[in-house]
């Protein structure tokens, strides 16, 4: 299962950010604990290595982005409950004070209700540098982007994966800069704060039995690096696992956005990774799947009710 805000939505600053409130998670918590048993990444990696078998409908809890709500909200609810999760920080956003652009993106979001406002201001922006970047027409990005899914509407998808990944690197962190001091602080730094835990709280968590894995460290699109890239993200990221007081010898990934390569496989491997954990819907599968390539459940993917029914993926399961 992954998790990323947890936090009291309704009388938070940005009540539009994507997330579950605290109650939502309680009462979902109590619907895994009557369903399934949830497991720690022990014993995943060794029913992965062979060594030992899983328990009936197995569950890992994990929690990506390094935010303060899992520190402040999740990690006392897990205690609570004896139960254990898996958390994964972008190292570089909490050692240096800055926002990842992915949560720039998410705040602007949440700060402008006309999403169409967001969506002027980038086309906007498009025309200031279209010349020096040899952009496309307006037009021709959003009708070829602006596709809804299963979370977001069609101005939401058109915004996030033009400016996550369509854009050249550069021009994506102006224009995100740009949003993101107009609609939401130009106190980058102060926002960060408030945002991630710090090196202490997932000191702390570790030491209270949570596990703590890679997120890498820019929480870059690891499969559009080349292998030094790749290479420098693997290993800043673990140097900062190392300072939690975590061990190079076997640890766990999630990839940022999902993304990966074969390149990329194979370097973990050689770092000593043995798990990893893609954004791909579904149930993970160690006799089918990579081990460092396993699908995961969305929080919203199983019922906020303690007393809801088995929904179809607890059935399958």
């Amino acid at each position: 299962m992954t998790y990323h805000f947890v936090r009291d939505l309704g009388h938070s600053r940005y009540p539009e950010i994507k997330g579950l409130t605290v109650e939502q998670f309680k009462e979902q918590l109590a619907y895994i604990k009557k369903h399934y048993r949830v497991i720690s990444v022990a014993e995943l990696r060794a029913a992965a290595a062979g060594d030992s078998d899983l328990p009936p409908r197995p569950l890992l809890l994990t929690f990506d982005d390094g935010y303060l709500d899992h520190f402040t909200n999740v990690f006392p609810i897990l205690k609570l409950n004896g139960l254990t999760g898996c958390f994964f920080p972008p190292a570089g956003a909490i050692t240096e004070y800055r926002v990842l652009d992915v949560n720039k993106i998410h705040f602007v979001l949440a700060s402008v209700s006309d999403k169409s406002l967001i969506v002027q201001t980038i086309f906007e922006l498009l025309n200031e540098f279209r010349e020096q970047h040899g952009l496309m027409e307006n037009r021709s990005y959003y009708d070829r982007l602006a596709v809804p899914n299963r979370f977001d509407t069609a101005e939401v998808i058109f915004i996030k994966r033009l400016l996550q990944r369509e854009l050249p690197g550069d021009l994506r962190g102006t224009i995100v800069n740009r949003l993101f001091h107009r609609f939401v602080t130009t106190d980058e730094a102060s926002f960060s704060q408030e945002l991630y835990m710090t090196v202490d709280q997932l000191s702390c968590m570790r030491e209270s039995g949570m596990d703590i894995g890679s997120h890498g460290y820019e929480h870059l699109w690891l499969d559009t690096l080349d292998h030094d890239g790749q290479v420098r993200e693997i290993d800043l990221s673990l140097s900062f696992l190392e300072s939690l007081g975590c061990t190079r010898d076997a640890w766990v990934m999630s990839y940022p956005y999902g993304a990966y390569n074969g390149g990329l496989l194979s370097l973990l491997r050689k770092k000593g990774c043995n798990i990893g954990f893609t954004t791909r819907v579904g149930l993970a599968d160690l006799a089918a799947e990579d081990p460092l390539a396993l699908s995961r459940l969305d929080a919203n993917d199983l019922p906020k009710k303690s007393a809801a029914a088995p929904n179809e993926w607890t059935l399958r399961a």
